[in-house]
């Protein structure tokens, strides 16, 4: 995962962040942050803690559209997806850097090499957010609850080169990261193992079965 700051020393970051005019605040657990997109244009870095982007039907289904951990951001495409039905929620206290999309353009003079640094980690990550939004796609696209997890469990796999996952959150968020019902996913899981396909231990999953 790229940082944000990759490749700039702690003294031009500095410079940076007051060449951008940012800010820095922290949030409570369980604090619903969507409205600071309404009104402008930012992007916010997770510097401690993270959060949940949920999307709520008109049945009360909750469903996880992203999980944003430390050093991920927020970006500005957020702000056409906001609705009364999407909520941004705190899941510990979060600390966040603010940044404000139109400043960031605004910059005309490019002799500051950490700026160019800056921009290009920048679109560095929508190329892996991009990644991930087509990774989510071919995971709700699966037909069954099973295919579901088991296309979650290579991607995975895969992008840990180790057939260990560690689940960050919750089975419940994982059930709500798959938009599937969280009893229907702990039957299919009891299937899995029974069937010697996988072992779980806490949120530690182990595959034994080989993957393309």
């Amino acid at each position: 995962m790229i940082s944000l700051f990759e490749g700039i020393s702690p003294d031009n970051k500095d410079k940076l962040l007051k060449l951008l005019e940012t800010s820095t605040f922290t949030y409570q657990p369980n604090v619903n942050i969507a409205y600071l997109f309404k009104d402008k244009e930012s992007i916010g870095l997770v510097i401690k803690g993270s959060l949940d982007i949920i999307r709520i039907d008109y049945n009360g289904t909750r469903t996880i559209i992203e999980t944003i951990y430390e050093e991920e951001i927020l970006g500005t495409s957020l702000t056409s997806l906001l609705s009364n039905d999407y909520e941004i929620i705190t899941k510990e206290n979060t600390k966040i850097l603010w940044l404000d999309y139109n400043a960031i353009l605004s910059i005309s003079d490019i002799k500051y090499r950490y700026y160019n640094q800056f921009i290009k980690n920048l679109l560095m990550i929508s190329l892996e957010k991009n990644t991930l939004k087509n990774e989510r796609i071919e995971i709700l696209t699966q037909k069954t609850i099973r295919n579901k997890l088991l296309e979650y469990f290579r991607i995975e796999a895969q992008k840990n080169r180790s057939k260990i996952i560690y689940l960050k959150s919750t089975w419940q968020d994982l059930a709500d990261y798959l938009a599937i019902d969280r009893s229907a996913m702990t039957r299919e899981l009891k299937n899995l193992k029974e069937e010697g396909f996988i072992t779980t231990k806490g949120r530690v999953i182990t595959l034994l079965y080989s993957f393309n």
